[in-house]
């Protein structure tokens, strides 16, 4: 692997994990006065999933901050990256379509949510890094 790819590589995981992470925490109240709160990440995820039933949404709350978390710190780390990516690929693409179903195709593309899908597919097909824990498995 070329050292830019090195690079390119680090930086997409970075960017992906950040991204994961930084929501996590805004829902959970680490960013202090900045974050959302529990309470108002409940009320997207209702009108994200607009077409669920009012029960399901604690879970899905619930599911997502899981699956964003885990998928942070493997990102983070750079273990099992390839799988780690095309989970966040999946996960987001399930988001985008989910808030195009339910707020119209501006919503997801302001959060540029399409985007960040399509780096995480690209991350997935780029080889182990030097710089993650998958390096030291591949050996």
């Amino acid at each position: 692997m070329k050292s830019y790819q090195h690079i390119a590589s680090l930086l997409l995981r970075l960017a992906l994990a950040t991204g994961f992470l930084s929501a996590v925490a805004s829902r959970l109240g680490l960013w202090g006065q900045q974050s959302s709160g529990w309470g108002k990440f409940l009320q997207y995820t209702a009108q994200v999933n607009s077409f669920a039933p009012q029960k399901l949404v604690p879970a899905l709350a619930v599911a997502s901050t899981i699956l964003e978390t885990l998928l942070g710190i493997l990102l983070l780390l750079g273990f099992k990256t390839s799988l780690a990516a095309i989970s966040a690929m999946i996960l987001t693409l399930l988001f985008a379509l989910t808030m195009t179903y339910s707020f119209g195709l501006k919503e997801p593309l302001d959060y540029s949510v399409f985007t960040f899908s399509a780096a995480a597919f690209l991350l997935a097909t780029m080889p182990p890094s030097k710089w993650s824990m998958d390096q030291y498995f591949t050996k």
